[in-house]
């Protein structure tokens, strides 16, 4: 989703971008005393890609991230484009222009990379899951419930949908998070949908409550090794700045709400459990700066995580990317995180 912020509209900024001519780091710095907190450090970030373009298109407005079966860095931007990126050094190598079944854009949100090389992508608008080639043909679109969907339809408001996507481990079960209520549930409890794969297809299966600190949603969710869930949850004050904080939570033992119509904090309802791993404010800033207000230079309009493997002592590599809506007073930043969940 594109966080309303009070800004200057885009003028001379985009005027100035321009092509990638130089990859790397802005700041590095892989000593490894770089703390956020107990369990989650940051080793660098990277503006690399901050106002440039690629063969025409404008690279940014990242909204997901996922790795290739070629090792390769795939970037979906939500306005229905899909990068692929070298993992090093972040240079744009290929663009794939998505669109629906009517050749319209998608405001593209979440990202999977199934095991069979296509992209299962979510927009936010309808809310829908589409199924593409790495061409970006559309192979199939899941079935959505329809409590889900937006007003009129089901009880959703445009936008504040499917942001995050991920599937578990096993290949099998596949899960959308919603990025804000939905009209009936308490403020602050986001439904977070499965699908289980049967026959090559995925089919509708079961459905859980997750609940957000006050004021933020979730623009992403992105399943461990062990099943459980890395979830960013994301606010942002004007004139403040960015509020981005990392959780890891547990699905596992948690109430089915497909089929309960009003959440609102009822006792028998089993929420997933969460615990917080960072709150990104706390990490040094590395001598980032910041184009607007923020409570540390280093944040931005995160949106976009991944987990790339995990280092010798068993920590995940975790790599976020923010969202600059194309504008002048936000940056494109990648950032480089080590996250313990045990």
């Amino acid at each position: 989703m594109r966080l309303r912020t009070v800004l200057a509209t885009l003028t001379a900024g985009l005027a100035a971008a321009t092509c990638l001519t130089a990859a790397g780091p802005a700041s590095a710095n892989s000593t490894g005393d770089n703390a956020c907190s107990p369990a989650v450090s940051i080793d660098r970030f990277s503006d690399a890609l901050d106002k440039t373009t690629y063969q025409g298109t404008f690279v940014g407005n990242f909204s997901a991230l996922a790795v290739d079966r070629d090792g390769s860095l795939a970037a979906l931007e939500d306005r229905s484009s899909l990068f692929g990126l070298d993992p090093r050094t972040l240079r744009p190598a290929s663009a794939v222009h998505l669109a629906d079944e009517k050749g319209a854009d998608l405001d593209s949100e979440g990202l999977v990379i199934d095991r069979d090389g296509t992209r299962l992508i979510t927009s936010e608008t309808e809310p829908s899951v589409r199924r593409y080639s790495r061409d970006g043909r559309i192979l199939d679109r899941l079935p959505v419930p329809s409590s889900l969907l937006v007003a009129p339809a089901g009880r959703a408001t445009s936008n504040q949908t499917f942001e995050g996507l991920t599937l578990l481990p096993g290949g099998r079960t596949l899960l959308a998070s919603m990025e804000y209520a939905i009209s009936g549930d308490s403020a602050g409890i986001v439904r977070f949908q499965t699908w289980r794969r049967h026959h090559g297809r995925f089919e509708l299966a079961a459905q859980y409550a997750y609940r957000t600190d006050a004021g933020l949603g979730v623009p992403e969710v992105q399943a461990t090794p062990d099943g459980r869930l890395l979830v960013l949850e994301r606010g942002f004050t004007a004139g403040v700045g960015n509020t981005v904080r990392l959780y890891l939570a547990d699905p596992r033992h948690v109430t089915d709400t497909s089929g309960i119509e009003n959440l609102t904090g009822q006792a028998d309802v089993h929420l997933i459990k969460k615990t917080l791993l960072t709150d990104i404010a706390t990490c040094p800033s590395l001598g980032a700066t910041a184009k607007q207000p923020q409570p540390n230079p280093l944040l931005d309009n995160i949106e976009g995580m991944t987990i790339t493997g995990h280092d010798r002592a068993g920590r995940l590599r975790v790599l976020l990317v923010s969202d600059d809506n194309q504008n002048p007073a936000q940056t494109t930043r990648f950032y480089y995180l080590r996250v313990r969940t045990s």
